[in-house]
This record gives C-alpha cells, structure tokens and sequence, in this order.
C-alpha cells in the first residue's frame, strides 16, 4: 500500500476537514477543554482586502470556534525569508478581519495561529512554543494574540497528546501510525483517515503529482538563485574591470557567458588584482 504524507497540502487540508480532527487537535495544542470545543467551523481562507493596495492574505486552514475565536493552522515544509514578520502579518490581519468600518471595538476576537514547521526556527530544544503578549516581567498584557510554533524536526520530550500528532505529521510509512499512542476520538480518526489516503488510488496519484510539482519547483527555485548569483557576480567583475578603463565586447561576453558561480568568483578576485583589463583578457578570453 502506497503511503501519503500528510505534509502534502492536499492531505493536509484533507485530514483537517474532519471536524472530530480539528476539534482534537485544537484542544491538545492550545489546551482548551474539549469540551469547550462544541464546534470548529472552516471559514474563507481568504483575508479581505481593505484597500487595492493591501497585500493578499491566503490562510493554509482558517477555523473559527463557537466563541468567534479565529484559528489559523499552517504546514510549512521549508524555510521562508522573514518568516517571523510573516506569521505576524497573518495574525494581525486574521485579527483585524473581524472588524467592518464602523463597528465597535468589542467585536474584536481572539485570534490563534498554529504553525506547523518542517525546519527549525526558535532557539532551543522544546518543538512546542507559545507565545502571547506579556510585559518585561512577564504578565500577561492580553491574551487576544496567541502564536503556537510546532517544530517537527525537534527531538520529542516528555509524553503528551501533541507528541502523537508529531508522529503523525512525521509518518512515512504505516508502522510510524503504529506508534502513536493516543486512543482519543480525534487522533484516532485522523489515524485512520491517513491509512485510507493511501488505499484511494485517486488521492495516491495526486499526491504523487504533487510530490513532482513540489520537487520541479523546489528545482526551479534552486536554478533561479543560481542564476541570480551568477548574474550578480558578473555584474561584479564587470564594475572591477571598468575601474581600468573601457571593457572590450569580447571580454563582457565572456564574462556573461560564465554561470559556474565559483569560476566567476575567481574571475572576481583576478579583475581586483589585475593591472588592466589587457591583464583579464589575457587569461580568460584566449
């Protein structure tokens, strides 16, 4: 039996539409009672946009509690540029999102996010952090804000509901569901519904297409990057030479034909240290 990561966005968003599933999870990482949890409904993942000039806000799952809390969970698989700013975008966004011009403040709500990590992003060995606002001594401020970071790559401590749901977002294979241990309703649907995943054969092909599309992207990212280094490092030996006077077509065709980023870092050390661009041509354009 083909077996289905649920690192897959597909699968993902597919485990979390079962209500008993998000109820459980919820309660084991925020730890409100569950039986505070009477309902947990998708909302629009969509943030609305005030003005044309706002950024978009896209949610992975947008959730609202009976209570009008607003919970947002995320699977990220890599590592993203100013991550922190980002969560916070979304958070303050999912929080301003209650509010229409001209109602009251009151209507403002709590608002959660759970982020879900396949790297590490805070210092230290707890994979479960939390944080709120708090004052240099830390009392609690408010507790409107709520950010839960889950860092899947950590090393698991202690013995807890959310260890379980660790294992599962980590499962590669059918024995690693063997090994959670949590007998709640939830966990043991969610269990069950990542066993089933891999016996649809609809559901295995698009997650095989999504692996392929995940991997042809992660390359053509890669290739970018490569490409933009090796245009900068061009640019860099270009702006060297020209300190020398005028650079011949022949040598600015070379230089531009080069994308081995190493060779071009030598290129870059030899145009600081050559007398002339004559001195240049003479080793690279022979």
């Amino acid at each position: 039996m083909s077996f289905v990561s649920v690192k897959a966005d597909f699968a993902f968003k597919e485990l979390f539409g079962i209500e008993d599933v998000r109820k459980q999870f919820i309660s084991d990482t925020t730890e409100i009672p569950l039986e505070r949890i009477q309902s947990v409904r998708i909302v629009n993942p969509f943030l609305r946009k005030r003005f044309a000039w706002q950024k978009q806000g896209i949610l992975d799952i947008a959730l609202e509690l009976d209570d009008g809390t607003k919970i947002d969970i995320e699977m990220q698989l890599r590592p993203q540029k100013d991550w922190t700013k980002r969560n916070l975008f979304y958070l303050t966004r999912l929080y301003a999102d209650n509010l229409w011009v001209g109602q009251r403040y009151e209507r403002l709500r709590k608002c959660i996010t759970i982020s879900i990590l396949d790297f590490n992003q805070i210092p230290g060995g707890k994979n479960h952090s939390v944080f709120t606002l708090k004052d240099a001594d830390g009392k609690e401020w408010t507790d409107l804000f709520e950010i839960h970071i889950i860092e899947l790559r950590k090393q698991l401590t202690g013995d807890n509901a959310l260890n379980d749901w660790i294992r599962l977002f980590n499962a590669t294979c059918e024995e690693d569901l063997d090994m959670i241990k949590s007998k709640s309703r939830g966990m043991s649907e969610a269990v069950e519904a990542v066993r089933r995943m891999g016996l649809v054969r609809d559901l295995r092909w698009i997650f095989e297409q999504h692996q392929k599309a995940v991997r042809d992207r992660w390359a053509e990212d890669d290739y970018v990057r490569d490409e933009g280094r090796a245009e900068g490092r061009a640019e860099s030996v270009l702006q060297l030479l020209s300190s020398h006077g005028d650079v011949p077509e022949k040598v600015k065709e070379r230089i531009y034909a080069e994308r081995d980023t190493e060779v071009l870092k030598q290129m870059l050390r030899d145009a600081a240290g050559a007398g002339g661009t004559q001195e240049f041509e003479d080793k690279w354009c022979k």
